[in-house]
């Protein structure tokens, strides 16, 4: 491989496109001036269909797990009782999160790999009717698994008076989401994943529920208080230092998905997922998830008669692809593809077919270009 060459694909951060570089070194302006003031305005509509949503998308420079902590210490005080539905290691964070500001936290754990179903969710509400909030992940990172967002927003309200909470760090811009259809009280997502970004930015948007939960709590709050960003972006601005770089970068990342539709990046996405399943199934290599809880933005692969890690070794060794490894207890038995944002079903083909490679050279017997042709083949349809 070429010294500086890498190619990474881990579910974050993922590559950004050369226009989103180059837009991130404009020159820097004044942070309260007219320019950042007409920055806000372009952005702030542009925002809102990424989120489904007609309330504002707030913008706040952090990580994803920044998001995560302004939705809980928004919404619920301590003493409060909240659900987390823990599907993976960010399942788990949210959890941590919440036991972290002395939250009565009831935890839902549900096998790594499987989505939580419903009625699972239904039984624990009715079990627990002093819940205050239910959280979830959309994508879980660590596992690739999708949860049924939509049906599990219908339950929580259903059968409780509990806002539902949702990280949907790394797939929102990715997949279809419709927060305010589907009744999502708080939806967070990052920057560096399906929105092409390096990290540093993370988004909020709250439902009027939400808010007038929000106004009520009297938790004490600074940085990631709600209130000071929605306030201050109405007069387009905001109540700290914002990066203005990556802000840059954001107006160039929405023009990109604007231009392609919505609806073909969520198509693209589904294609890719769907042809990374189908090249390991041809080699009987096995996933982790099933096709009905597999995300679109990650793929979880389990390996049976090799080890995990020789695999990224070497293919990092060989070629600079980068995948990612298994998290916690899965650390050493998964390894996990990203196939989010600036990625193509070129880009799919070219990780099949290096893995392919890969796997020969750790002395596993395949027959190369078997999970490329079946990439292929699902490709030309």
């Amino acid at each position: 491989m070429l010294p500086d060459q890498q190619l990474l694909r881990i579910p974050g951060p993922s590559p950004i496109p050369p226009s989103v570089q180059r837009a991130m070194g404009k020159p820097m302006i004044g942070h309260r001036g007219q320019e950042t003031k007409e920055l806000l305005q372009r952005i702030k509509p542009k925002l809102k269909p990424i989120f489904g949503t007609q309330q504002d998308v707030l913008i706040i420079t952090g990580s994803g797990t920044a998001g995560l902590e302004t939705a809980v210490v928004n919404t619920v005080k301590p003493g409060d009782e909240v659900l987390v539905i823990v599907t993976g290691s960010f399942g788990d964070r949210f959890a941590k999160i919440c036991t972290e500001y002395q939250i009565k936290t009831h935890r839902l754990d549900i096998k790594w790999g499987k989505s939580v179903s419903p009625g699972s969710v239904e039984a624990y509400l009715k079990e627990h009717p002093s819940i205050k909030a239910v959280f979830s992940t959309y994508c879980e990172t660590s596992t690739g698994v999708m949860n049924p967002i939509e049906e599990l927003a219908t339950v929580v309200h259903n059968h409780s008076d509990a806002l539902f909470i949702v990280d949907g760090v790394s797939c929102i811009g990715g997949v279809e989401t419709k927060m305010d259809e589907w009744g999502i009280d708080i939806l967070v997502t990052g920057s560096q994943k399906a929105l092409m970004l390096p990290a540093g930015l993370t988004f909020v948007s709250a439902s009027n529920r939400a808010w007038k939960v929000m106004d009520a709590n009297e938790r004490p709050r600074f940085y990631l208080d709600l209130k000071k960003y929605q306030d201050n972006l109405v007069n387009d601005a905001t109540p700290f230092t914002p990066a203005l770089s990556l802000l840059f970068g954001l107006e160039q990342v929405l023009k990109l998905l604007e231009e392609e539709g919505l609806e073909q990046v969520y198509t693209r996405h589904q294609l890719m997922k769907n042809m990374t399943r189908a090249a390991f199934r041809a080699h009987d290599i096995p996933l982790l998830t099933s096709d009905d809880s597999a995300s679109s933005t990650i793929t979880a692969i389990k390996p049976a008669d090799f080890q995990a890690e020789d695999l990224r070794s070497m293919i990092k060794k060989e070629f600079g692809l980068e995948v990612a490894g298994g998290q916690q207890h899965m650390k050493g038995e998964i390894f996990r593809i990203g196939h989010m944002g600036y990625c193509s079903p070129a880009d799919v083909l070219q990780i099949i077919g290096i893995i392919e490679i890969g796997l020969q050279k750790i002395g596993k017997a395949i027959d190369l270009g078997k999970g490329t042709r079946a990439a292929q083949e699902l490709y030309i349809g």
